[in-house]
C-alpha cells in the first residue's frame, strides 16, 4: 500500500510540475502578445501622428497655391507637386528657359514659406526634385536628361545671387534638397491606356518627413497583422 501511495503521490507531483510548466509557458506567451500589442498600438499612434502632419502640410500647400496663376498639381495624399517640364525646358534640353526661371521665382518662395516654416521645418527630412521624361529614346539617354533637368532646377533654387528666397531659407534648403533623375521609369498614361507623352515630361517636387522610412516599415508590418 505504501508503494502504491508513493506512486500516486509521485504521479500527482509529475502532473503538477507539467501543469505549472505549461502555465509558465502560457503566461510567457501572454506577456509576449501583450508586449506586441503595446508595440503595435504605439506604432499606430506614430503612424497617425505622421499622417496628421502630412495632411496638415498638404492643406497648407493647397491654401498657399490656391488662387495662384502657377499651373501646379498637388497630390492630395502625398503633397507632391507636379509641373509640366515644357514650362521649364525646351524639348531635349536641360537648360532652364527664361520662362522657367520666372516660374521658379514665383514658385519657390511660396513652397518654402510652407515647408520651411516654423510649423513644419523640423518635421521635413528631405525635399526632392525629380525629373521625368517621355518614353522616346533610350532609358540611359532619358536618365541623363532627367537628372540634368532636376539638377538645373536645384542649382537655380540654390544660387544665392538669384535672391529668390531669404538667406536663412536658402541655408535651410541646402540641408534637405536633393535632385534625382527618373528617366521614363514612371510614365503617365492616358484614358486610352497609352503613354501620355506631354504629361510624362514633367518635374516633380516632393518631401519626406522625419523617420518616414521607419514609418514605411511599420506600415508593412501592420498590413500583415
Amino acid at each position: 500500500a505504501y508503494e502504491i501511495g508513493s506512486g500516486l503521490v509521485g504521479a500527482e507531483m509529475c502532473i503538477r510540475d507539467r501543469y505549472e510548466s505549461k502555465q509558465e509557458q502560457l503566461d510567457e506567451q501572454k506577456k509576449i502578445i501583450a508586449d506586441q500589442e503595446k508595440m503595435l498600438d504605439e506604432q499606430q499612434k506614430e503612424l497617425d501622428r505622421i499622417a496628421g502632419i502630412r495632411s496638415d502640410l498638404v492643406k497648407a500647400l493647397r491654401d498657399e497655391f490656391s488662387g495662384s496663376s502657377l499651373n501646379v498639381k498637388i497630390d492630395e495624399k502625398t503633397g507632391a507637386i507636379t509641373f509640366d517640364a515644357g514650362v521649364l525646358f525646351d524639348v531635349s534640353d536641360s537648360e532652364l528657359k527664361e520662362d522657367g526661371k520666372k516660374f521658379i521665382n514665383q514658385f519657390l518662395p511660396k513652397y518654402c514659406s510652407v515647408l520651411l516654416s516654423d510649423d513644419y521645418r523640423d518635421y521635413v527630412s528631405e525635399i526632392i526634385i525629380e525629373g521625368h521624361t517621355d518614353t522616346n529614346g533610350s532609358y540611359i539617354y532619358n536618365l541623363e536628361l532627367s537628372q540634368q533637368r532636376a539638377f538645373s532646377v536645384a542649382r537655380y533654387c540654390l544660387t544665392e545671387s538669384n535672391g529668390i528666397i531669404s538667406s536663412g531659407q536658402e541655408e535651410q534648403l541646402r540641408t534637405v534638397l536633393t535632385a534625382n533623375g527618373k528617366s521614363y521609369s514612371n510614365p503617365i498614361y492616358g484614358d486610352d491606356g497609352e503613354v501620355d507623352m506631354d504629361a510624362s515630361r514633367r518635374v516633380e517636387i516632393k518631401f519626406r518627413l522625419q523617420d518616414e522610412e521607419m514609418i514605411d516599415e511599420m506600415m508593412d508590418i501592420l498590413k500583415d497583422k
